[in-house]
């Protein structure tokens, strides 16, 4: 459910654009109340909060959840509201701003890359490590440039400049599904390691056009509402326990499994080990090697500590973040595939997620 408040903060006769602003919840949208205490702001005050807004020609609609949640309690089914709220709203924007917690964004935006196929259109999510209120916050200017960059078109064709699911923090824009959340305590809290900025935001908007994903899909936009939940993480360690990792990989109806390993996607070689992945992947288990390394990529078959997870029939992750690995397997397993296409659909850039060795 959501409550639709409409913000004539500009006004223009002729608006460059039209822009909708989700609000989920998180530090940008809070505000300190009289006990000193962080609280769901009304966005109709951000005006005395933000009167830089005025100086943008377009049309703004802010939209807020009639329960702004904290990003820790975010589910797939807080996804689904935003995907309906998008699919809604698509012909009438010319672009979204998802505001949102900084602790779990990267799965959300990895998610919704998934669930929003052949975008045309930019849907940015960004958040601050301090409320608007605080004098040295990064909200204004994070969600100021988000705002501006929702609202870019090339001047030659119109179409959008960023048409994919991304995250604008602390001058870069990444893409939704490379990102990670790198820093609690300082402004830059995310990066990408493994895939370069497709904006970076100094005195001048910087494009990289050449990692943007192009305005021009294969088809019509599709909004989709199916994610399988039955996944989990297994995170490889030193004198990890043959009883810890059957008590994850023997849990009741799994059917998928992002396994981080080490380095390149190296892992124990140890009969038990050996034997407890043959038995998953024997029962229909679609195992996903990611590394814990926050840069490179697994290469199943460089070592001999990983030749044989390949052997298994346990899928390379390339250079995936856990947090795209773990909603990839939820959306790929919500369709009813065959387990080869299954792994096939794992193992094939989708979204921009991976780079094919």
């Amino acid at each position: 459910m959501t409550q639709l408040l409409d913000i004539n903060i500009a006004a223009p006769a002729a608006p460059e654009a039209s822009l909708l602003l989700i609000y989920t919840g998180g530090t940008i949208g809070m505000a300190y109340n009289r006990r000193g205490e962080m609280v769901p702001m009304e966005f109709s005050s951000m005006l005395q909060l933000m009167p830089e807004l005025l100086q943008f020609n377009v049309r703004l609609t802010v939209r807020s959840l009639a329960q702004p949640i904290d990003s820790s309690n975010v589910m797939p089914a807080d996804w689904f509201t935003l995907v309906d709220i998008i699919r809604e709203s698509y012909e009438e924007y010319d672009g979204f701003v998802v505001l949102h917690g900084t602790d779990t964004m990267a799965y959300s935006a990895s998610a919704l890359s998934f669930l929003l196929e052949n975008l045309t259109k930019p849907v940015i999510f960004t958040g601050a490590q301090l409320p608007v209120g605080k004098v040295r916050t990064d909200a204004r200017k994070n969600l100021l440039t988000a705002l501006e960059l929702a609202a870019a078109r090339d001047r030659e064709t119109g179409r959008a400049c960023v048409p994919e699911v991304s995250i604008f923090f602390h001058n870069v824009l990444l893409r939704g599904n490379r990102a990670k959340k790198v820093e609690s305590g300082h402004f830059n809290a995310f990066k990408s390691e493994n895939y370069p900025p497709l904006v970076r935001a100094g005195i001048d908007l910087e494009y990289n056009d050449a990692f943007i994903r192009s305005a021009v899909p294969p088809g019509p936009p599709l909004f989709h509402r199916e994610l399988d939940d039955r996944v989990t993480i297994l995170k490889l360690y030193p004198g990890i326990a043959e009883r810890m990792v059957r008590g994850i990989l023997e849990v009741d109806d799994l059917r998928g499994c992002v396994l981080e390993t080490y380095g390149a996607g190296n892992a124990p070689t140890a009969a038990w080990f050996t034997r407890a992945l043959r038995d998953s992947t024997d029962r229909g288990l679609h195992i996903l090697n990611v590394s814990q390394c926050d840069e490179g990529h697994v290469q199943q078959g460089r070592y001999e500590t990983s030749a044989h997870l390949r052997d298994l029939g346990v899928i390379g992750g390339e250079d995936i973040t856990t947090e795209a690995a773990i909603t990839k397997l939820m959306y790929v397993l919500a369709h009813p595939l065959t387990a080869a296409d299954t792994a096939a659909g794992l193992a094939r850039d989708l979204r921009g997620e991976i780079t094919p060795a």
